[in-house]
């Protein structure tokens, strides 16, 4: 059964960041994944994951302006020099984290995203990143959470990443994104299994918990397993309330963390 990371970007924020491994290992986690690692020191990160056992899985590439309003830019005409910086400093904190996964996320589409431009700075990104042995990731998002997001559907990505052409270039398979867009899961595990590096979960439509109610987890989670899958499912979801509190779901899916 694939191991299950927890997304300290979204969980246990009851906690400053740096105290959230700990508290991520105390509840079972041995892997954690998190949005935007540059805030804080390498050193820093890299003692809480020494320190407590855990292993980072995935982070995503600098995002442009986030707080302005953007969500992320290799996919934007012009920026392709900031792209290019941002992957450098990915890869150095992958290399000294440990961490075999970067996302780079699209962009906007009102902020001029180009797909040629979008093919040629993955490929960069993949060619920079194969040297260091680490995947870059592309996930399609549901444009009812990130209105104008570039890439939608999880058909859009294959093509992609067919267009590019580098092995260690895969998607990033969020079950919700795709339930929420376009459905089918079930049928879209199988036919996108080649491709999938990463998987991340929540339950439709608030991004909470998974549950076995809109997405019956269980038979999602068993599906997983049964193409072979092995690496690491991503728990980005918003808990209801504590996160601890929240943790009943392994049990009730037939899963366990680790």
């Amino acid at each position: 059964m694939p191991r299950f990371a927890a997304n300290l970007s979204l969980m246990f924020t009851e906690v400053p960041f740096l105290d959230r491994f700990e508290a991520a290992a105390a509840a079972g986690f041995k892997g954690v994944e998190f949005l935007f690692p540059y805030a804080f020191d390498i050193d820093d990160i890299r003692a809480r994951l020494d320190a407590h056992g855990l292993q980072v899985v995935l982070f995503n590439l600098p995002p442009g302006h986030w707080d302005e309003g953007e969500r992320g830019i290799t996919a934007l005409k012009g920026r392709e020099d900031e792209f290019a910086a941002g992957v450098d400093l990915a890869l150095r904190y992958a290399d000294a984290l440990g961490c075999p996964r970067v996302h780079a996320m699209a962009g906007l589409e009102p902020h001029g995203t180009d797909r040629d431009v979008y093919v040629r700075n993955l490929a960069l990104a993949a060619e920079w990143a194969r040297g260091e042995g680490v995947d870059v990731l592309i996930e399609p998002i549901n444009t009812f959470d990130m209105p104008g997001y570039f890439l939608t559907t999880t058909e859009q990505a294959r093509d992609v990443i067919a267009a590019v052409g580098a092995a260690n270039l895969g998607l990033q398979f969020d079950l919700y994104h795709r339930e929420r867009m376009q459905g089918g899961l079930m049928a879209a595990i199988g036919e996108f299994q080649p491709i999938t590096r990463h998987y991340q979960c929540a339950n439709p439509p608030d991004r909470s918990e998974p549950a076995c109610d809109v997405i019956d987890y269980a038979a999602v989670f068993r599906a997983i397993d049964a193409t072979g899958f092995d690496g690491w499912i991503g728990c980005e979801y918003r808990p209801k309330a504590a996160t601890v509190a929240g943790l009943g779901w392994p049990q009730a899916c037939g899963v366990t963390l680790g």
